[in-house]
C-alpha cells in the first residue's frame, strides 16, 4: 500500500469544504483496512475511516494522519425463521442498499429511502428517519477493534444506540473500523407509516393501504422536496443534511419552553422515557431565521430550516461560525443548546459537538 499525499477532501464530502489529508488510501478488501491500519500505527499518525462524506465538516486546515476511504462492496442474505438477515459491506450505498431490500419485499429499512452515504455509517449515527430507526433492524456489526488488532462482531447491546448516536460515534469514536453491517428484516411486513407527515403525503396520492414501494416513493418525494437527496442540480446540495439533531428535554424544560414559545402549535413529540422531544427546524425558525437566510458564502437552505449549505467561496470556518450563531440565538431564544449532527474533523476543542475554534490551521 502507498498512500496518496495531501490529498483534497472538499471533493469527496457533500459539503464540498476543507483541506487535504496528510496521507490518503483506499481500501476495497479487508486486508488493505488491517495494513493501513498498520501503516498508521508504525508512524504514530491517526487513521480517519472516510465513508460517503455526506455528514462530515473538514477543517481547512486539513487533517494529519491517513484517511482511509472504506470502499467494501458485497451483499448475502440468509433465512432466520421468519425474518431474512442481509449483511452488506460497509461501502455498500446505502440508498441503492434500501432499494434492493424494498424491491425484494423485506421490511424494515422503507422509510431510510434516500439518506445519502454508505451502510458504514448507518450503526454510528443510529440513521433513522420517518418512524425507523437502523438499531430497530441491526442484529451484527462487523468491526476491527484498534485496541486489539482484531475483527470482532459486536451485537446491538455492544452498539450503544440512541438517538442519532451509538458507541461508535461518541464513547469510543477511535476504537473501531466498522467492515459490515448484519439487518433482521421481515418478508411481507407491512411497511412502518407512523410519521405523521409520512401519512399526510400518502393519503395525498390516495394510498390508504400503502406497500414498502409505496412508502419510499413518498420518502423519497418528502426528501426531495426538502433538498434532502443529493441532487446535482439542487442549489441546496452543499449541505450534510440535517445540521442539528432535534432536542429532547425534561418536562420541567418542555414547559418552560412552551412558555416562551408561546405558541400550542410547537411540534413535539413524547418519548419513552417520559422526556419529549422537539423539532430543531422549528425552533431555529422562531428564533429569527427564515430559510435561505444567509451570512456570506453559507446560510440555510431555501427548503429547510434544518440544512447548513455551503455556497460558491466558503470555508469549513464560515460553516462553523454560522452555525455557532443559529445555535447561540436559539439558545437565547429558547434556552436550549442544539447539538450538531455532523462529525467534525482537524479542529480543536468541541463545545457539545461543535468546534470552539475556526480550524483554519497553522
Amino acid at each position: 500500500m502507498t498512500p496518496g499525499e495531501s490529498f483534497p477532501l472538499a471533493p469527496l464530502c457533500t459539503l464540498g469544504v476543507g483541506g487535504p489529508a496528510r496521507f490518503f488510501a483506499d481500501a476495497t478488501d479487508e486486508a488493505t483496512v488491517h495494513e493501513a491500519w498498520a501503516w498508521a500505527r508504525r508512524r504514530g499518525i491517526p487513521l480517519w475511516i472516510l465513508g460517503g462524506g455526506s455528514n462530515l465538516v473538514v477543517a481547512d486546515a486539513g487533517v494529519a494522519g491517513m484517511v482511509l476511504r472504506v470502499g467494501l462492496r458485497g451483499i448475502s442474505t440468509f433465512p432466520s425463521g421468519e425474518a431474512v438477515e442481509v449483511t452488506a459491506a460497509a461501502g455498500e450505498p446505502w440508498d441503492a442498499f434500501v432499494e434492493l431490500v424494498v424491491e425484494r419485499g423485506w421490511q424494515g429499512l422503507e422509510c431510510l429511502s434516500g439518506i445519502p452515504g454508505l451502510v458504514g455509517a448507518t450503526p454510528i449515527q443510529n440513521v433513522g428517519a420517518y418512524g425507523q430507526e437502523v438499531s430497530d433492524t441491526v442484529v451484527a456489526v462487523r468491526v476491527l477493534d484498534r485496541r486489539s488488532d482484531e475483527v470482532v462482531t459486536l451485537a446491538p447491546d455492544a452498539c450503544g444506540f440512541a438517538y442519532r448516536n451509538s458507541v461508535f460515534k461518541s464513547r469510543v469514536p477511535d476504537r473501531y473500523v466498522v467492515l459490515g453491517v448484519t439487518y433482521r428484516l421481515r418478508p411481507g411486513g407491512a411497511p412502518t407509516a407512523r410519521n405523521p407527515e409520512l401519512r399526510r403525503h400518502l393519503e395525498a396520492r390516495g394510498i390508504g393501504t400503502p406497500t414498502l414501494t409505496d412508502v419510499r416513493a413518498s420518502v423519497l418525494a418528502i426528501r426531495r422536496a426538502k433538498s434532502m437527496v443529493l441532487d446535482p442540480d439542487d442549489e441546496n446540495r452543499r449541505s450534510c443534511g440535517s445540521f442539528f439533531v432535534n432536542p429532547v428535554v425534561t418536562p420541567d424544560d418542555l414547559r418552560r419552553i412552551e412558555g416562551v414559545a408561546a405558541d400550542p402549535a410547537m411540534p413535539r413529540w413524547p418519548e419513552p422515557d417520559g422526556r419529549t422531544k422537539l423539532s430543531a427546524a422549528w425552533l431555529i425558525e422562531h428564533a429569527g431565521f427564515r430559510r435561505g437566510d444567509a451570512a456570506g458564502p453559507v446560510g440555510l437552505s431555501t427548503r429547510h430550516a434544518l440544512a447548513v449549505v455551503a455556497h460558491e467561496g466558503a470555508s469549513a470556518a464560515d460553516v462553523v461560525a454560522f452555525a455557532r450563531r443559529v445555535r447561540a440565538q436559539v439558545e437565547a431564544r429558547f434556552g436550549v443548546r442544539l447539538v450538531p449532527e455532523p462529525v467534525f474533523w482537524g479542529f480543536g476543542r468541541l463545545e457539545d459537538g461543535l468546534p470552539a475554534d475556526s480550524g483554519t490551521g497553522g
